[in-house]
């Protein structure tokens, strides 16, 4: 999810008739608009006329007729609903006065019409055939609060911060009660049940880091250093979220010691894709749609990232296929049909976090009103926050649970074999 704050774009060279600047923005009953511009170069033949190159807002509503407007050949400039900032002879005349950089302040309630507020979009239109444009913006969209603060998260975001320290408080007394568990049960846990509780302790941080990020970006409209953390963070704790859920599935260290290869082929190919895709998209959406190949970029790294969240459920399959076999056919189909339908209910719940967190929070974020915006990213951490607790009370080290015991006559066949002792 993208974040209101103070964005840097530069468009190369581009011939695109229309490019998106900034995310939608949700504004308040005072909202401004600060434009800097600089860099301007152009490439036309023949004259050009810079009246009909400008940047305009357009309200998420409007967007769809300006899509028929420019597909019956209009300017963009010149569509219905369109509110014009500003034209390029004004910047070109400003770079041929030696001026390096044009600025431009714009106070909504000033220039829309009945404003009452709304999520606005930023483009930049050149309605000239053939020609190409170079130049480099710094957009600054923002709120002015009562007390006459600036607020540089829109409507509907201002509230994450406060929303992402409450997750981490959370997660941080789950991540405390998970290691008094451990540590009170420590002769019957497990190497599991310690990666579970970095985990838990890396998701608080993670938290943490973005709900700093946030108030920074709310603030000063900039990340300042919580964007490194966040994303070391996020690395650490895809990582092991990840790894954690392919062990479960497997039966790592509380049904057997060792893993195979096609399980060991999961962690060490699906995984680090799948992290390194989440924090692509992370970076992705802090920045500019302005590039020719953001939107590609973008569709691709979600694409991957559902896929591999797809492959990290085969060990779960594996596992269930292979005790629905063992509960056939060797002596020990009581406890083998325990853990399988433990395996079951497993499987089932992570396809419904996996599908929770990547559809139907996308969902939501798509549908909600601007000004609900934080109700998607909340419920996505609700639903981990339900995962994790779900998933640690059937986990959880105890004496009596009896799915968390192996011997040595449970090792698979196939891992016997590698180990060469059949």
């Amino acid at each position: 999810m993208c974040y209101g704050r103070i964005t840097d774009a530069t468009v190369v060279r581009d011939d695109r008739r229309v490019i998106l600047l900034a995310n939608p923005f949700g504004f308040g009953a005072d909202g401004y608009i600060d434009l800097v511009i600089r860099n301007f170069q152009y490439w036309h033949q023949g004259a050009m006329d810079l009246t009909q190159t400008g940047i305009f807002v357009t309200t998420l509503e409007a967007e769809a007729q300006l899509e028929i407007d420019l597909a019956q050949g209009a300017c963009a400039l010149d569509a219905q609903n369109v509110i014009k900032l500003l034209t390029f002879d004004a910047v070109d005349a400003n770079r041929k006065a030696g001026h390096d950089a044009t600025g431009l302040n714009v106070h909504l309630p000033e220039l829309v019409r009945d404003y009452a507020g709304g999520e606005y979009s930023l483009f930049f239109a050149d309605c000239q055939p053939s020609a190409v444009v170079s130049f480099d913006v710094r957009a600054s969209l923002y709120n002015v609060r009562a007390n006459g603060r600036k607020d540089y998260l829109a409507v509907g975001e201002d509230m994450l911060p406060t929303m992402y320290m409450v997750m981490f408080v959370l997660f941080s007394v789950g991540a405390v009660l998970w290691a008094a568990t451990v540590a009170r049960s420590w002769a019957v846990a497990h190497r599991l049940h310690v990666l579970m509780g970095v985990l838990a302790a890396f998701k608080a941080l993670t938290l943490l880091s973005q709900a700093g990020e946030l108030h920074l970006v709310k603030t000063t409209g900039h990340t300042g250093n919580w964007n490194i953390a966040f994303y070391i963070f996020t690395f650490c704790r895809g990582i092991l979220f990840f790894t954690v859920v392919v062990l479960i599935g497997t039966g790592w260290s509380y049904m057997k010691p060792l893993l195979n290869d096609r399980e060991k082929k999961i962690l060490m190919i699906v995984i680090p894709l799948q992290v390194c895709a989440e924090v692509a998209i992370i970076i992705l959406d802090e920045n500019t749609p302005a590039s020719k190949s953001w939107f590609t970029w973008n569709d691709i790294l979600h694409i991957v990232d559902i896929a591999c969240c797809c492959a990290v459920l085969f060990p779960i399959i594996w596992s269930i296929s292979h005790l629905r076999a063992a509960a056939a056919t060797d002596g020990k189909a009581a406890r083998n049909l325990l853990k399988l339908q433990l395996f079951r209910q497993f499987y089932v719940t992570v396809i419904v976090y996996m599908y929770f967190t990547r559809i139907v929070a996308y969902l939501l974020s798509s549908s909600l009103p601007y000004k609900y915006a934080w109700c998607s990213p909340a419920a996505t951490e609700l639903a981990t926050l339900a995962f994790y607790v779900t998933t640690a009370l059937a986990f959880r080290p105890a004496a009596e649970n009896p799915y968390l015991s192996f011997a040595d006559d449970e090792l698979d066949l196939e891992e016997l074999r590698e180990r060469g002792e059949i």
